[in-house]
C-alpha cells in the first residue's frame, strides 16, 4: 500500500510550485492561483482517505529543547534628522514691500480746557458734647428741667450725672382740691471698660408728689368734712444697680439691682434682683441660659378698711435655658423657663413651667418675614411698679406675682418698598392673677375721720384670670432723610373670670409719630395718641351702710402733642411745644381729669467742661 504523509506531501508540493513559478514567470497569476487551489483541495481530500486506510500508521514524536526563554523588546524609534524639502511648483514666494510715510501737518483751532477735580460736598460732622442742660416753663406754672454730664476720668473710666424734673402747680378746671404734682429723678453712674471686662455701677434717687384730687360729684368737698384742702401723697425711692460684662467668657453679663421705695404713709418696699446671663456653643449651636433671682418685701401700715397692717414677701428663683438655631433664612429659638416661688407670709411655694419658643423665616428676603412665638413668664408685681403706672393708688395694696401662663403670637413683618416697612401680629394670652386698677369704695357716708384716700378718690388693685385676644398693625414711612412717619394700632378683646370687666383696660390703642427736618435750623416733631373706651366702677356706702356700685364707661380720648426746635448753633437751641392740643380735659382715670392745653418754651445748651 502506498503511504504518503501530509508533511512529505506538502514539502514535495512546495518544491514543484517553486520550480514551476521559476520557469513560468510570465504565466497569468490568476489562472495559476485557481489551478493550484483546486489541486490543493483534491490532494487534502485524498490524503485524509489514505490516512483512514492505514490506521496502524503512527506519528513520530520529536523533542524540542529551549535553550533560552524568549524575551521580546521594543527598539527605539528612528528619527529622521533631516527636514524634507517641499518641491511644489505652486508655492508662492513672498515679496518684500517698502513703506513710505509722508508727514503732513494738520491745522487745528481746538484748544482743550483744563480739567478741574470735582469737589465732593462733605457734611460738616456734628460736634459731640459731654454735657447738656435743658430748661422749659409753661402754663399751669409747669416746669421741665434736665441735666446730663459725663466726665472722662481716663480712657476706660467715666463718671456721669443725670437729673430730670417735671412739675406743674395745678389749675385743672372744676377741680376743688390741690392738683399739683412733682416728679424728680437723679442718677449717678460710674463705668469702667477694658479689653477683658466692662462694668457699670449706678445710684438712683427719686421723689414724686401727687394729690388724690379725683372726688366724685356726689361728694360735697368742704373743709368741714375733709378737714384739709390738700390730699397729698409723697413717694421716695433710692436704688443701687450694677452691670458686669466679661469678654471671651461663657458668662456674658450679670445684672444686679437693689431698690428701696416708700411713701409718706409709712409704706416700705425692698426689691433685690440678680440676673446672670450665660452663653456658650455646643456643636456649633449657641446655648443661652438666664438665671433669675428676685426678692420682694412690701409692707403697709394698714389695709383699706384700716383693720390691720398688710405685708407681702416673695422669693422667686428662675432658670431659662434656650438654644438658638440659624439655618439660612430660618431663625429658631427653642427654650423653656422654670420658676420656684416662695410666699414667706403664707409659707406656700409653687413651681411654674413656661414655654419660650420663637421662630422667624424669611420667605421673601427683607420684604416678607413670618414669625411666631409661644412664651410665658412669672412677673413679680411691686408697689413701685403700680405707682409708675397709676400714681393715684392707695397705700393699701395686696402684692402678688402674675402667672403669665402663655402668650401665643403669629405675625409677619418686612418692607412694602424701600421707604415703607410694616409689622402685623395676632396674639392670644392666658394670664392668671393679672392686676387691674379699680376705684376704691367711698366710705365717707359711714362717718368718722377718714384718710385722704378713702373718699373713693384712689385706686386699689384686684387680680383676675384674663384671656386676651389682640391684633396689632404698624406702618413706618422713611419717605426722605428729613421726614419720617409711623402709625400703629392695637385692638384688644378681654375675657375675665371673676370681675365683671377688665377694669381700665382699653379696647383700642393707636398712635401717630412724625419727625420732620424743615431746614438745617428748624426741626419739628409730632405725636398723637388715641385710647379707646375703658370700663370703670364706682362704689359707695349709702347712709344705711349698704354698698352700691355703678359701672361707668370712660370716654375715648385723643392727645395731640407737637414740638418745634430752632438751632442757633451746635451748642444752643430753643424749643416750643404744646400738649393736649385738642383741649380735651379727658379722664384717664375715673374722676381724674387731666390738664387742658399745655404750652411750654425753653432752651437746650450743650457744652464741655
Amino acid at each position: 500500500m502506498l503511504t504518503l504523509t501530509a508533511t512529505k506531501f506538502f514539502k514535495m508540493l512546495n518544491t514543484q510550485i517553486n520550480l514551476h513559478l521559476t520557469k513560468n514567470l510570465s504565466l497569468d497569476m490568476s489562472k495559476l492561483n485557481i489551478k493550484y487551489l483546486i489541486l490543493t483541495i483534491a490532494i487534502l481530500a485524498s490524503s485524509g482517505l489514505i490516512a483512514q486506510e492505514d490506521d496502524k500508521e503512527t506519528i513520530g514524536s520529536e523533542t524540542v529543547v529551549v535553550v533560552k526563554p524568549y524575551t521580546p523588546s521594543v527598539s527605539d524609534a528612528f528619527k529622521v534628522k533631516q527636514t524634507p524639502q517641499l518641491l511644489d511648483s505652486i508655492t508662492l514666494q513672498k515679496k518684500s514691500i517698502t513703506y513710505k510715510i509722508f508727514s503732513v501737518p494738520v491745522a487745528s483751532t481746538f484748544t482743550p480746557t483744563k480739567g478741574t477735580a470735582a469737589r465732593v460736598e462733605k457734611a460738616r460732622p456734628i460736634q459731640a458734647f459731654d454735657s447738656y442742660a435743658t430748661l422749659g416753663v409753661g402754663n399751669y406754672t409747669s416746669a421741665f428741667a434736665e441735666f446730663y454730664t459725663n466726665f472722662e476720668i481716663n480712657r476706660g473710666e467715666n463718671f456721669g450725672i443725670n437729673f430730670k424734673h417735671n412739675s406743674a402747680q395745678g389749675g385743672i378746671d372744676d377741680v376743688l382740691l390741690d392738683d399739683n404734682y412733682y416728679d424728680t429723678n437723679l442718677g449717678l453712674d460710674y463705668s469702667f471698660r477694658d479689653r477683658d471686662l466692662s462694668y457699670t455701677i449706678g445710684l438712683d434717687a427719686l421723689h414724686k408728689q401727687y394729690n388724690w384730687y379725683g372726688f366724685s360729684n356726689n361728694i360735697i368737698v368742704t373743709n368741714d368734712n375733709l378737714n384739709r384742702t390738700d390730699v397729698v401723697q409723697n413717694y421716695f425711692g433710692a436704688g443701687l444697680r450694677a452691670n458686669l460684662s466679661l469678654n471671651d467668657s461663657f458668662l456674658d453679663q450679670t445684672r444686679f439691682g437693689l431698690s428701696v421705695f416708700g411713701d409718706s404713709y409709712g409704706s416700705s418696699e425692698i426689691n433685690a434682683t440678680l440676673k446672670p446671663e450665660m452663653e456658650f456653643e455646643i456643636a456649633g449651636e449657641k446655648i443661652q441660659t438666664n438665671v433669675i433671682v428676685d426678692y420682694l418685701n412690701t409692707s403697709f401700715d394698714q389695709n383699706y378698711e384700716g383693720t390691720t397692717d398688710l405685708a407681702s414677701s416673695y422669693l422667686n428663683l428662675g432658670l431659662s435655658p434656650s438654644i438658638l438655631i440659624l439655618r439660612d433664612d430660618l431663625e429658631l429659638n427653642l427654650g423653656a423657663s422654670v420658676f420656684y416661688s416662695l410666699d414667706s407670709e403664707s409659707s406656700e411655694s409653687n413651681i411654674f413651667v413656661y414655654p419660650n419658643i420663637n421662630a422667624s423665616y424669611r420667605l421673601a428676603g427683607e420684604y416678607f418675614i413670618a414669625y411666631a412665638g409661644l412664651n410665658g413668664e412669672l412677673k413679680q408685681n411691686s408697689y413701685k411698679g403700680f405707682v409708675d403706672n397709676n400714681p393715684f393708688v392707695s397705700p393699701t395694696l395686696a402684692i402678688t406675682p402674675t402667672d403669665q401662663q402663655y402668650v401665643g403670637s403669629l405675625g409677619a413683618k418686612g418692607k412694602l418698598s424701600d421707604v415703607i416697612s410694616y409689622n402685623i401680629k395676632g396674639s392670644y394670652a392666658n394670664v392668671e392673677a393679672q392686676p387691674l386698677f379699680k376705684s376704691n369704695t367711698n366710705t365717707f357716708p359711714l362717718g368718722g375721720l377718714l384718710e385722704d384716700y378713702e373718699y373713693g378718690n384712689s385706686f386699689g388693685v384686684v387680680y383676675d384670670n384674663i384671656k386676651t385676644v389682640s391684633f396689632f398693625g404698624e406702618l413706618n414711612f422713611d419717605i426722605t432723610k428729613v421726614l419720617r412717619l409711623g402709625v400703629n394700632a392695637e385692638y384688644f378683646s378681654y375675657n375675665t373670670d371673676t370681675q365683671e370687666e377688665a377694669w381700665n383696660l382699653p379696647e383700642l390703642k393707636a398712635s401717630l409719630l412724625a419727625d420732620y427736618k424743615i431746614s438745617d435750623k428748624f426741626t419739628a416733631g409730632a405725636n398723637l395718641f388715641f385710647v379707646g373706651e375703658r370700663q370703670a366702677q364706682a362704689s359707695d356706702f349709702d347712709m344705711s351702710g349698704n354698698l352700691t356700685t355703678e359701672n361707668i364707661t370712660l370716654d375715648s380720648y385723643i392727645d395731640a402733642n407737637v414740638q418745634l426746635n430752632y438751632l442757633i448753633n451746635d451748642q444752643l437751641s430753643f424749643f416750643v411745644k404744646g400738649n393736649n392740643l385738642f383741649a380735651d380735659s379727658y379722664e384717664k382715670w375715673l374722676n381724674f381729669p387731666v390738664y387742658g392745653i399745655q404750652g411750654m418754651a425753653g432752651a437746650t445748651y450743650k457744652f464741655d467742661w
